[in-house]
């Protein structure tokens, strides 16, 4: 990720900007950086997560977003696109144009070679501070992995982990049970071994 300004900038020029460009940026602390493209296994993972999210949400008051969906990750002031995120209840939105999610329930980052550092980092501590995030979960590209970060009772974080086709990691944020021989099933299919 690359900062794409030097000066200070406000969180209302970034909008500004971010909703006329024709590639997605994120913005942090007055600077905006530039998102770059997903690999082609990211993209495998990222369908098939929708398809099994967006199967299980059906009928529920629970809603699914794409990373077409910016958030708004308050306190901090993180604006950013996260490869997947659910609010439950009524969505929350920064102002009237309705394109950026302040209240997600779930989040989840499918981690990149070049910005795992900073999602596993960063970014999650800042994911972290959102008063209504219950679960983020961390998907792996290059292993059959997830790492799941639950907010418990007292405010505290656990972190849950799981390994191999044969795990799964429930998501009891949504009451899902995600099986990871079906999360990686395309992947695995094209030969893409992990």
């Amino acid at each position: 990720m690359s900062s794409l300004a030097n000066c200070f900038i406000t969180p209302e020029e970034y909008l500004e900007r971010e909703r006329k460009a024709q590639h997605k940026s994120e913005y942090y602390n007055g600077e905006i950086f530039a998102m770059s493209g997903v690999s082609r296994k990211h993209d495998l993972i990222s369908t098939q997560l929708q398809f099994l999210i967006y199967r299980h949400l059906r009928g529920r008051t629970c809603r699914m977003h794409s990373a077409e969906m910016r958030v708004l990750a308050l306190p901090s002031g993180l604006y950013t696109y996260p490869d997947l995120s659910v609010v439950c209840g009524k969505p929350q939105y920064a102002d009237s144009q309705v394109d950026t999610l302040t209240n997600p329930t779930l989040l989840v980052e499918i981690l990149s070679p070049s910005t795992e550092a900073y999602d596993r980092g960063q970014k999650a501590k800042l994911y972290r501070s959102i008063p209504s995030l219950q679960e983020l979960l961390l998907i792996e590209q290059e292993t059959y992995e997830v790492e799941l970060y639950r907010r418990q009772p007292d405010g505290t974080w656990s972190i849950i982990s799981a390994l191999g086709l044969d795990s799964s990691i429930e998501l009891t944020s949504i009451g899902y049970t995600l099986q990871l021989r079906e999360l990686y099933e395309i992947v695995v299919a094209d030969g893409e071994a992990g």
